[in-house]
């Protein structure tokens, strides 16, 4: 990250920031930590994220400064600011909690659930077993109910007798033809 946004995260200007790191260069030497960006890294930045030129320079009079994670965590430790207290006492406390995690491991947590696990897994086994057996019974039901109906359909065509007419039927009339 670079100096100005992280200024920015603490609640300071860039200018205290700068002067904060340089009273404590020794705690940030190394690129591990960060660097000073060169004119060109600068330029291609502003280019690469549309920067605009507040400025003849480019609206900064020094080159920003990079911080590594490392450097934004050292950054909290020599700053003043509210923020910048509360982000550095959120990252003692994760280094003591990820300390704590190594040193004792949760075993009896993932005993626990490699067991719900497989007894998840068994109970899921045994409603999909249940649930074929039903669909194969359900599925004979179903082929006997045809037979049946089936069966019936045919008796009921050997039943059927031709019907009366129901109705008035009107006699039908020929007309003679001389031949």
């Amino acid at each position: 990250m670079l100096d100005f946004d992280l200024a920015e995260r603490y609640g300071i200007e860039t200018a205290q920031l700068k002067r904060a790191v340089r009273r404590n260069i020794r705690r940030f030497s190394g690129d591990d930590f960060m660097f000073e960006l060169t004119k060109i890294e600068w330029e291609s930045l502003r280019c690469q994220f549309g920067i605009s030129n507040k400025s003849e320079r480019g609206g900064v009079r020094y080159m920003p400064f990079a911080f590594t994670e490392l450097g934004v965590a050292m950054l909290s430790s020599v700053l003043n600011s509210d923020t910048a207290i509360e982000i550095n006492k959120g990252i003692m406390r994760a280094f003591v909690s990820i300390r704590h995690l190594l040193l004792n491991p949760p075993e009896e947590e993932v005993k626990e659930l490699r067991r719900e696990m497989k007894e998840l897994k068994q109970h899921l086994e045994e409603v999909f077993t249940d649930y074929n057996d039903i669909n194969e019974d359900t599925r004979i039901q179903l082929e006997q109910i045809n037979e049946a109906l089936a069966e019936l359909q045919v008796k009921n065509k050997a039943l059927e007798k031709p019907r009366l007419q129901i109705g008035f039927n009107a006699p039908q009339y020929h007309k003679k033809t001389d031949d």
